[in-house]
């Protein structure tokens, strides 16, 4: 059933804060779609100066002079009148903080939501590390109308995305930003032409299959334990990079001093050789290389970051930093 709507009569009011949706909210505006106001994070404090910093969203929305709206909550009654007040017919939804069904089920054509995961796989906060972490090789975008619980609701569009032997977060993030842009003007497309046929996700279920979680990632999920497989801390580590990075710490036996390395990058894993059983966590090293023991193999660390440096290639790092006889990673 189709809308009889031109996209822009079509009054659309976008929810983000991050880069990743900015490129969504960069490609309505220029394809002429009618983004009556934009809802972000209030303005935080970071850095040093501890100065207020706009959300990426926010930065490209005053740029283009469209309405901002930065609620401290999002159910506070002044809010939703002005929200209200805008009469928009379609809110969309991307990398932005729960909605309360106060809101979400406020415009005639509904509440949708880019997800970057291949839904019901990876709901949560962080699908792309998740993917990555695991060792997936495919991932990909999703949009859904909102429904009570978080991220369950019914599918309107999907498209998958290849995860390469070497890529990283970052690689994975910028690929879906993409797609996810192309995939929401799509669905806004749909809902205007009245040809979206939503599917419940619990249809998309294989018989025996559970949804895939995706939590958010904490400072203890980034640690690594070198007690696991090369195979599984290879990707731990490509999947926090370069955010927010897998860490270790450097333990030198003959004092107690400890120092806090973040690792964003190793070559593949290397099977231990003959007789080699060494303790994981132990350290191989001469001027220009360092591979770390793990349960069944090696990893050569590529790049990472010394507690108050910057990152660096590894051979720069062991120019300027000499490593303690005996020392290991835990």
């Amino acid at each position: 059933m189709t809308t009889d709507m031109r996209k822009e009569d079509l009054k659309i009011v976008f929810f983000g804060t991050p880069d990743f949706a900015v490129e969504s909210l960069k490609r309505l505006v220029d394809g002429g779609y009618n983004v009556v106001a934009v809802v972000t994070m209030p303005d935080k404090p970071a850095g040093r100066g501890r100065q207020l910093q706009q959300s990426d969203v926010k930065r490209f929305a005053v740029e283009r002079g469209l309405p901002v709206l930065q609620p401290t909550s999002l159910k506070d009654e002044a809010f939703l009148d002005e929200l209200k007040a805008l009469e928009a017919q379609l809110f969309i939804v991307i990398a932005f903080r729960m909605l309360p069904e106060a809101v979400w089920q406020m415009p005639p054509l509904g509440t949708f939501n880019l997800h970057a995961s291949l839904l019901p796989r990876y709901r949560g906060a962080a699908p792309i590390n998740w993917a990555v972490m695991n060792g997936d090789t495919e991932t990909g975008v999703t949009t859904f109308f909102l429904k009570h619980e978080i991220d369950t609701g019914d599918v309107i569009q999907q498209r998958s995305c290849p995860i390469g032997r070497h890529d990283d977060v970052e690689a994975v993030h910028d690929r879906l930003m993409v797609m996810g842009a192309d995939m929401v003007v799509e669905t806004v497309d749909a809902i205007i032409d009245g040809t979206v046929s939503p599917i419940p996700q619990e249809q998309m279920l294989t018989a025996g299959q559970q949804p895939t979680p995706a939590p958010k990632i904490f400072k203890d999920t980034c640690h690594i334990d070198w007690s696991r497989p090369a195979e599984a801390l290879y990707n731990h580590i490509r999947g926090l990079s370069p955010y927010p990075a897998a860490w270790t710490v450097l333990v030198d036996e003959s004092s107690t001093e400890l120092t806090t390395l973040k690792i964003y990058r190793t070559g593949e894993p290397e099977p231990f050789k003959g007789d080699e059983h060494p303790v994981p966590g132990s350290i191989l090293a001469d001027r220009k290389t360092l591979r770390v023991a793990t349960a069944d193999g090696w990893l050569k660390v590529l790049s990472l970051q010394q507690s108050g440096k910057k990152r660096m290639d590894t051979d720069a790092f062991l120019r300027g930093y000499i490593l303690p006889e005996g020392c290991r990673c835990q």
